[in-house]
């Protein structure tokens, strides 16, 4: 007959899956579990002192002294450490059950790298990020010199970290890939994506081009396309910018709104007063 494989028994939780990150201790346990855990190491414990002690034959006030004695030494030296030891897993049960719930909850992450503009390289990164159980929330191309930028929003398990994401999009092709946390703003609406993009030009003016066109869903032109077919139909947008001309994006077969076109318009004034800013302050 085949041998049957046995299954791995559950691994013990080590003092690292539950010590805290920042001060390096463990979590309190509650009283009851930690009141069980004492009697259930200490009980036999006792139960073996009496009945040594109580078969000798010394006066009854030494009894009573060696008695106290050793079941204060046997709890401080030998119960209360047993306990924690032996029975950890049982102890911080609930900290432990909390902690991995924490660790495997979706956390959501903007990355971005440039792929090769080649047949496959999407799909490529994309099953580079599904090892990870990573799953992409939206997608937004934008072409530049040597290929293309694509930048991603990702729902991520919580125990990985940004090495690990980086990694993944370099196994996937992308190359000067960066990744950073975000919140539930990067999936919101028209307004709210405005104001959460507003924010991201405060920090950084020249993310100009990039925030406008994924505010837009929209790719951004080349000077050699730009100047290419005028009759557009409302599909291309150009926005003004004072330190190098201005920016057009193309969206084929959707119009831009006028309510797009503002808030492209507003962002952009936003990033002209904030680039200009620490000129005009040096002057003075």
């Amino acid at each position: 007959m085949k041998p049957t494989a046995r299954k791995p028994a559950p691994r013990k939780p080590a003092a690292a899956d539950l010590s805290c990150e920042v001060c390096g201790l463990m979590p309190e346990p509650t009283k009851t579990r930690l009141t069980l855990a004492n009697v259930a190491v200490m009980l036999p414990i006792e139960l073996l002192v009496h009945a040594l002690v109580v078969e000798t034959h010394l006066p009854y006030f030494a009894k009573v002294l060696v008695l106290t004695f050793t079941a204060t030494v046997l709890v401080i030296w030998v119960a209360e450490p047993s306990a924690a030891r032996l029975l950890r897993g049982w102890l911080h049960a609930p900290a432990l059950r909390h902690h991995r719930k924490l660790g495997s909850a979706p956390a959501l992450w903007r990355a971005r790298t440039v792929l090769q503009d080649h047949p496959g390289s999407l799909q490529k990164i994309t099953r580079a990020l599904a090892r990870l159980d990573t799953n992409i929330l939206s997608i937004h191309v934008h072409p530049v010199a040597g290929g293309v930028l694509d930048e991603f929003v990702l729902s991520a398990p919580g125990n990985l970290s940004e090495r690990h994401l980086l990694e993944a999009l370099h196994d996937g092709g992308g190359s000067r890939s960066r990744v950073w946390p975000t919140t539930a703003l990067a999936m919101a609406d028209g307004q709210t994506k405005a104001l959460s993009l507003a924010a991201r030009i405060a920090d950084a003016p020249d993310e100009l081009p990039l925030a406008v066109a994924e505010l837009l869903r929209a790719r951004i032109l080349t000077p050699a396309e730009a100047v290419l077919e005028k009759h557009d139909t409302g599909t291309r947008l150009k926005i003004p910018t004072a330190w190098h001309g201005p920016i057009t994006f193309a969206r084929p077969g959707e119009p831009f709104t006028p309510a797009e076109s503002a808030r492209a318009h507003r962002l952009a004034e936003l990033a002209e007063i904030l680039a200009h800013r620490p000129a005009a302050s040096c002057q003075h």
